[in-house]
């Protein structure tokens, strides 16, 4: 009898454990998540916060900005924009820009994702060299070649033209996206083009109708990143182009700050004409985007 009522006893506490076990570990789990989403309501907040400062002053008046900063505006004025559109030729900007991107981000979309398939797929003597060739673009800063650069463009006179810009855009993106389209080109099984080749593809047929379909998330979060550094290149139309009617939106802003030095919300106005583009890019192509830079993370 003292047997079974100490194992009695036993189960009773040994019952009591886990649920006192079970309740601490769900206190735990709930303390953790909430410190996770502090922290990352921490940084949303700071990654909002400049944006929200840049369209909330480009909507008030001088006064309203030196009263309250990072206020709401108390006054919508939608003028800004539109004085800025107009008088400072941001529509003009915002066209040469779009002539300057488009074919930057196509090009290099078209060139490197042939240039990754061939590397990935197609095993031929001497491809590793030819890869590493192209690597070595990345390890070239533009400081080295844009005296060198500047004199062959001139003599080719594509000097003030978009073509100055369009032009080495595209071979300077070249290095890093033919190495990021590789990557991914190698990760697709290769079943999938035998079996398209069988079914009568010729080679560019499984790259265009098979591979390229396949690598939507590397073809999207390159065209992020591409048309990023094309909507926001500085340096190199500021020395290639130097005619003011083909000026991108960028160094428009520039010229249009030193203009209106001292009117806040035309300049903020200005900036969220440039930063709107890049945000609706990202948008459309965000999930698609961290698709194509995680792909390859978990097998």
């Amino acid at each position: 009898m003292q047997n079974t009522g100490a194992v009695q006893e036993w189960s009773r506490m040994d019952t009591r454990g886990p649920r006192q076990s079970t309740a601490r570990d769900k206190l735990l789990r709930y303390i953790g998540s909430s410190l996770r989403y502090a922290v990352l309501i921490f940084f949303t907040l700071v990654c909002i916060t400049p944006l929200f400062w840049v369209i909330a002053s480009s909507l008030k008046t001088t006064g309203q900005i030196a009263a309250n900063p990072l206020g709401f505006p108390t006054e919508i004025r939608w003028d800004n924009y539109i004085e800025a559109w107009t008088v400072g030729r941001f529509g003009k900007y915002f066209k040469n820009s779009v002539i300057i991107s488009v074919p930057i981000v196509t090009f290099v979309i078209l060139l490197a994702s042939l240039a990754g398939y061939g590397l990935a797929r197609l095993r031929f003597h001497g491809s590793n060299f030819v890869f590493v060739l192209f690597l070595l673009g990345l390890m070239v800063p533009f400081q080295s070649i844009m005296i060198p650069l500047f004199y062959i463009l001139k003599d080719i006179r594509f000097l003030g033209t978009y073509w100055a810009m369009i032009v080495p855009s595209i071979a300077l993106g070249m290095p890093f996206s033919i190495f990021f389209m590789r990557a991914y080109f190698s990760g697709l099984p290769q079943e999938l083009g035998d079996a398209a080749e069988i079914d009568g593809c010729n080679e560019f047929g499984v790259y265009w109708r098979v591979m390229l379909p396949l690598a939507g998330p590397a073809v999207s979060a390159l065209v992020v990143l591409q048309f990023m550094g094309a909507w926001n290149a500085f340096l190199l139309p500021l020395i290639y182009m130097q005619k003011e009617e083909i000026r991108p939106l960028v160094l428009g802003l520039m010229f249009f700050r030193s203009r209106y030095t001292q009117n806040y919300p035309l300049t903020m106005a200005g900036a969220a004409i440039v930063m709107v583009p890049i945000v609706i890019v990202y948008l459309v192509f965000q999930r698609r985007f961290v698709q194509g830079l995680t792909a390859g993370a978990v097998k």
